[in-house]
């Protein structure tokens, strides 16, 4: 018995020095602490606020491509666009502060239609170059249209079935199945030889009306803006993303929007902060205060994402500092950012800060299909890009583009042309003659100041203020994938 005892007097201080090291522990470990194994006062109310604000950034991040879209239509409509009755033809330029990562390459016209109104939409497209393709409201892909769609550039029609269609699809069409009831459009129209007064003219053979009105003269709209390259257009994404405007601007679409299945989780995230359709979305002090912090560590870490990425498969050459945009391509089994057993979160917080609009053809390695992005945030040192630096790029000629090659440059902040008094912000070998060393290559000079004798082959940047460049390839050809062709590295000059 005693000896029982004495085991049993060891096995108690053995307990004793184990709850006591563990309280050590996590009085060192955590702000946490816990009686009788009970959360504490101050400890509820601290995991309560901890659990609100991790929910709310991933929640955040998760329905930024949904805020992007929101603000494209947004601007759209406060530039004349009009959902389902008029899109807007346009040609960007840096003066207009246009959904991330657009670009002043070519023509292009984008409008959004509500399918809840319209029911099945048509899309007729003419013959030629011209590159479409449908998104919905939470920027996923929905339907190509033209060139990398199944007609192949040869014309014909499209139609646009809304979410939960149960009706006989007419034959003769080439189908495309949304899930939310706004989707949106972006056709870019290639001006051969520089011609971009005809390019614009092929929008003229585009037609666009509901199922219903078959047969009757179409009533969509597009309004020709492209003369229009000194009107201001500001991105309103830009005024809430760090601030509770978000959240404000975000019920409103969780509320007009469908329920889309896989989203799920992501719904009940934004549930315990208070959003839930169809339900009052009034914060108080706490939450509204919890959401703000949410809004600004969410778009810093996007923002680290999307200029510092980790992503393995991002760099396109080994040893250079080019990054693939799309390291996980769209498809039409796993969607946008989809493998086969989940949703690539990392890659779609890189691309989605960066840029608006998905589609299989960007980024898929076919030849001659789509287009190839490039980005680049450093230069060859591996030091972040300095307005207030010159650089240089050498691209090797021929660029493998069926079509054309560009190299667009970026303020970090807007994610939008940079805006100098130079007002350009592309060059582009559908519109630059550009001058070529002996070897047939050609430079490309960024700085705040051209270099003597470059001044048609240069861009102006801003010193104190960091820079991005884009460099694509529509119609990509075999060397670019198979890196018989590569591009160097951006160089500092001084």
């Amino acid at each position: 018995m005693k000896t029982t005892g004495r085991k049993s007097v060891a096995a108690a201080a053995l307990v004793c020095a184990l709850a006591a090291t563990s309280a050590q522990s996590q009085t060192a470990q955590s702000p946490y602490r816990f009686e009788l194994g009970y959360p504490v006062a101050g400890t509820v109310d601290r995991v309560h606020d901890a659990s609100a604000l991790r929910r709310a950034i991933e929640a955040y991040k998760f329905f930024y491509p949904t805020m992007s879209s929101e603000a494209l239509w947004q601007e759209l409509q406060a530039g004349g666009a009009k959902v389902n009755e008029r899109s807007l033809i346009l040609l960007s330029t840096p003066r207009q502060v246009f959904p991330t990562t657009a670009n002043s390459d070519t023509p292009f016209a984008m409008g959004g239609f509500d399918l809840s109104m319209t029911g099945p939409l048509v899309v007729e497209m003419p013959a030629g170059l011209l590159i479409g393709f449908f998104n919905d409201a939470h920027m996923r892909w929905v339907h190509d249209l033209d060139r990398p769609g199944s007609d192949k550039g040869e014309g014909g029609k499209h139609l646009i079935l809304p979410p939960g269609f149960k009706g006989e699809v007419p034959p003769g069409y080439f189908i495309g199945r949304a899930e939310a009831n706004k989707v949106g459009f972006f056709i870019r129209s290639v001006p051969v030889g520089g011609d971009v007064a005809k390019a614009i003219k092929a929008f003229d053979g585009v037609r666009i009306y509901p199922l219903s009105a078959a047969g009757k003269r179409p009533v969509h709209q597009f309004f020709d803006m492209s003369r229009q390259t000194d009107r201001h257009m500001d991105f309103p994404l830009l005024a809430w993303e760090d601030n509770l405007e978000y959240w404000q601007q975000l019920k409103k679409v969780i509320d007009k929007e469908t329920v889309i299945g896989e989203f799920r989780p992501m719904y009940g995230m934004l549930a315990s902060v208070g959003i839930v359709k169809g339900q009052p979305f009034t914060p108080d002090a706490r939450m509204k205060e919890i959401l703000t912090e949410a809004a600004r560590t969410a778009v810093e870490e996007m923002r680290t994402v999307g200029y510092a990425s980790r992503i393995p498969n991002r760099i396109y050459w080994p040893g250079r500092k080019w990054e693939f945009l799309i390291v996980r391509p769209t498809t039409s089994e796993y969607g946008g950012f989809g493998a086969p057993s989940f949703i690539d979160l990392d890659a779609r917080d890189y691309y989605s800060f960066q840029a608006w609009a998905i589609s299989p053809a960007m980024g898929r390695k076919t030849v001659g299909a789509g287009s190839m992005f490039l980005g680049a945030y450093r230069d060859s040192t591996g030091a972040f890009l300095d307005g207030g630096k010159t650089y240089k790029l050498t691209v090797p000629q021929p660029v493998p583009a069926d079509l054309f090659w560009s190299a667009t440059i970026y303020d970090v902040d807007t994610r939008s042309q940079i805006a100098t008094d130079q007002d350009k912000a592309t060059l582009s070998s559908l519109y630059e003659k550009f001058q070529a060393n002996p070897d047939r290559s050609i430079e490309l000079y960024f700085g705040p100041r051209a270099p003597v004798g470059k001044e048609a082959q240069w861009i102006k940047t801003i010193p104190g203020k960091g820079w991005f460049t884009y460099f694509r390839i529509y119609g990509p050809q075999a060397p670019a994938f198979d890196a018989t062709w590569n591009l160097p590295d951006i160089e500092l000059v001084n």
